[in-house]
């Protein structure tokens, strides 16, 4: 793009900080702490569900889903995800961010209503529905990813824009602590209106009819967020980038953030224009100037994604064994969801949103390769120190050393690629091609998810196949599993080196357009 086009970016690189950032940065943000109470939520309701739709009469234990039924429930909105970050991304460079950005939202809102809601009364129809609308949420929030990162990285000015598109993705660990909260509220309320004696004490009676509409509100409530920030994104404007550089309409760039960030930039006199030899996603010159770019955000994002989404092995171990979550058969229905959500918030609480905020005061500080490079370092070090003397730490006397080393784990998480692996890619890649690499990368991420949160479940299963969960073959165990993850967080920081630091550079500088050949 010619270099006299470029005063309106000029303006927005070196823009003071004002109130309209942060109005962004609660836009996007409120997507953002939808997608996670939306996909966090369904954790919360699944051991609800298995005493609802499967009980066995005469059981010891009470009813749980079945493995493939849990897999299901748990794993569609992931695969949702990742068709979402993928398509939306590709139809953001297309459209234009605004005009995509709404449709996302109110697949959102639509969605999280209707899982709420069931086709029938047997375990099928009910499994089956929720499956259903909880894919196609799934869908709208992984739309959300790519539209969120690209447009905060366009609207924010050059010093602080690392912490803004950072500020968006800590929304997460609200959105977390806020499906944890409402969980136990709901319960709370349930379990007080609606008396129950335990399992053990009455194996029917400890799961009230009422239950059914707990599991339903909780998922339900997810729409609420969405649905107020709908209007606010409706009006947002396109972003500058897209309007000069991919759009080519530099008068209306110009006259859009001159609106927003209230300060009048001079508008340029229109000029014929040489064509620019723009490249595409397949092209040589596309590989050759990011190719190892594209590498490194994906590889990246997808071993990351492992790590995090395979926490959820150890906490119920942990859990129970700290005495958090007492046996199933000790607590009625209602009860244990109030449990099992008191002991994610705490866990939001200590670990998870702290490393959000860390990186979002340090990240434009030290920069977004020294975040990566050490949290995977951290990472890797906490997972060989929790794998090697797993049987010393699964002693009952040892077992707070076990929990902070984990809760240390995931502190350098956020505190290190799971933001940094959002950011970067919003940054670093044309904006005629941004939302899409931006997608690809995302999409890698939740392929990895997928391998952590069930590829591990069948890996960390006993070796002794008689000691395997109902429905699962032997696995590895789970200290060789823990080896397997150190090692893929290692993975993770030499990946690292494919991606190149961008703080403090304007994003046409980053991505090298100012410099773009000529015909």
């Amino acid at each position: 793009m010619a270099k006299e086009q470029l005063q309106v970016l000029n303006a927005l690189d070196s823009a003071k900080t004002q109130w309209y950032h942060f109005t962004a940065i609660v836009i996007a943000g409120m997507g953002f702490f939808t997608d996670a109470y939306d996909l966090f939520c369904i954790s919360l309701v699944t051991k609800l569900l298995g005493r609802i739709y499967y009980h066995v009469e005469g059981s010891a234990k009470p009813g749980s889903l079945p493995p493939n039924v849990s897999a299901a429930v748990n794993g569609v909105a992931l695969c949702g995800t990742l068709a979402g970050q993928v398509f939306f991304g590709w139809l953001g460079d297309k459209l234009g961010r605004k005009k995509v950005y709404g449709m996302t939202l109110m697949l959102m809102v639509i969605c999280s209503v209707a899982s709420g809601l069931s086709f029938g009364h047997t375990p099928k129809s009910v499994v089956s529905t929720l499956c259903f609308f909880r894919f196609w949420l799934g869908f709208g929030i992984g739309g959300d990813y790519p539209l969120s990162a690209t447009i905060m990285s366009e609207y924010a000015n050059k010093k602080t824009r690392g912490a803004f598109v950072a500020a968006v993705f800590a929304m997460q660990g609200f959105g977390i602590l806020a499906g944890g909260l409402f969980a136990m509220l709901m319960s709370a309320i349930f379990e007080a209106k609606f008396k129950a004696p335990a399992y053990e004490v009455d194996p029917t009676g400890s799961t009230v009819p009422q239950a059914d509409y707990l599991w339903r509100i909780i998922l339900m409530v997810g729409a609420l967020p969405a649905a107020l920030t709908y209007y606010s994104r409706s009006k947002m404007p396109e972003t500058a980038r897209y309007t000069a550089l991919v759009a080519n309409n530099v008068k209306q760039a110009t006259s859009d953030m001159s609106k927003v960030l209230q300060v009048d930039i001079e508008a340029e006199p229109v000029k014929p224009q040489e064509p620019v030899k723009s490249f595409g996603l397949f092209s040589k010159d596309f590989m050759r100037r990011h190719g190892l770019h594209l590498l490194g955000t994906t590889s990246t994002w997808f071993l990351l994604d492992i790590a995090f989404y395979s926490q959820n092995l150890f906490q119920k171990d942990i859990f129970s064994a700290i005495g958090w979550i007492p046996s199933a058969k000790t607590m009625n229905a209602v009860s244990e969801v109030y449990r099992i959500a008191r002991a994610q918030t705490l866990i939001a609480l200590c670990s998870t949103v702290p490393g959000y905020w860390f990186t979002v005061a340090l990240i434009d500080k030290i920069g977004r390769f020294a975040i990566q490079l050490m949290g995977f370092f951290f990472m890797t070090v906490f997972m060989f120190a929790l794998a090697f003397p797993y049987n010393y730490w699964t002693h009952k006397d040892h077992l707070i050393g076990f929990v902070v080393l984990y809760s240390l784990t995931f502190f350098f998480a956020n505190f290190g690629p799971n933001a940094t692996t959002f950011v970067v890619p919003a940054e670093i890649f044309p904006a005629r091609l941004r939302s899409t690499c931006h997608g690809i990368s995302a999409a890698a991420g939740k392929l990895g998810a997928m391998v952590g949160a069930f590829g591990f479940l069948y890996l960390a299963q006993p070796q002794d196949k008689t000691k395997a969960e109902a429905g699962f073959p032997a696995g590895i165990g789970v200290k060789n599993s823990l080896i397997v993850l150190g090692v893929v967080n290692f993975l993770g920081l030499l990946f690292t080196f494919f991606v190149p630091e961008s703080k403090g550079k304007s994003l046409e500088e980053i991505s090298g357009e100012t410099n773009e050949e000529r015909n």
